[in-house]
C-alpha cells in the first residue's frame, strides 16, 4: 500500500489534486498495488466522488460533533465516504492527551493511520492506543531526497514490525526511490508514506510507477 500525501504544495491546489489522483488512480490500475491520495479536507470529498477511490484526510481534530466551530471531524468525514485519516503527523503533532482522545472516539470502519517519530514512542504508549495503521516516519528524513528512514534506519522498521501486536506498520520519512520501498516491504512493512518525491516531480506519473513496482520485487 502506498499512500501519497498531497499536504499543501501549490501542485496539489485544486484542480492539481484531481490531476495527481487520477495519476494515482491509474497506477494503482496497472500495477495492483492499492493507492491511497491523502488529502486537504478542501479536496477530498469531490476527488473521492469523482473518482470512486479510497482517499484519507491528512488530519482530524478531537470533536466529531457538536457545538464545536472549525474543526474537523471524522464522523462527518465517514459519513462522506471518506476512508480513513493520518493523525499526529510530524507537521502536525498533538499532546499525547488530545491523542488519546480523539483515538478513544474514532469512528469504527474509519481507518487510522497513527504516526510516530520514534520507536519509544511505540513501546511507552502508541500500542495501548487504538489504530489500524502505525506509520514510522522520523521528522529529520521528512523531505530528504537522498536519505530516507529505509536507508538509515532499517533497524528501527524491524523493531517495530516485531513489537506492533495486531497494527500494520508503514515507513514514512524521505522514501523516494525503488530501493527504499523494496527495503521497507523486505523488513515487514505492509507499505510506505510518500510526498515531495512524486508530488514535486516533473513527471509524477513515472516516479509512482517505479515505487509501486518495488513491491512486486
Amino acid at each position: 500500500m502506498i499512500l501519497l500525501n498531497f499536504k499543501l504544495y501549490p501542485e496539489t491546489f485544486g484542480d492539481s489534486a484531481l490531476k495527481l489522483s487520477t495519476i494515482a488512480k491509474e497506477v494503482m490500475k496497472n500495477t495492483g498495488v492499492k493507492i491511497i491520495p491523502v488529502l486537504s479536507a478542501l479536496d477530498a470529498v469531490r476527488i473521492q466522488e469523482k473518482l470512486k477511490i479510497d482517499v484519507y484526510l491528512q488530519h482530524v481534530d478531537v470533536y466529531s460533533q457538536g457545538p464545536h466551530t472549525g474543526y474537523i471531524s471524522a464522523l462527518a468525514a465517514k459519513s462522506l465516504g471518506i476512508k480513513g485519516a493520518l493523525i499526529n503527523h510530524s507537521e502536525h503533532r498533538l499532546k499525547l492527551g488530545t491523542l488519546k482522545q480523539t483515538l478513544k472516539s474514532w469512528p469504527t470502519d474509519f481507518d487510522s493511520v497513527l504516526c510516530l517519530q520514534s520507536y519509544g514512542q511505540l513501546l511507552r504508549w502508541a500500542l495501548k492506543l487504538k489504530s489500524k495503521y502505525i506509520a514510522y516516519e522520523p521528522r529529520e528524513f521528512i523531505g530528504n531526497p537522498k536519505i530516507s528512514v529505509a536507508s538509515a534506519r532499517p533497524k528501527q522498521i524491524v523493531n517495530f514490525v516485531k513489537n506492533s501486536n495486531s497494527n500494520k506498520i508503514l515507513v514514512g520519512a524521505g522514501i523516494h526511490s525503488k530501493e527504499d520501498v523494496a527495503t521497507s516491504i523486505k523488513l515487514g512493512a505492509s507499505g510506505i508514506l510518500v510526498s515531495s518525491s512524486v508530488i514535486k516531480s516533473s513527471n509524477p506519473k513515472k516516479e509512482l510507477m517505479a515505487l509501486a513496482s518495488a513491491f512486486s520485487v
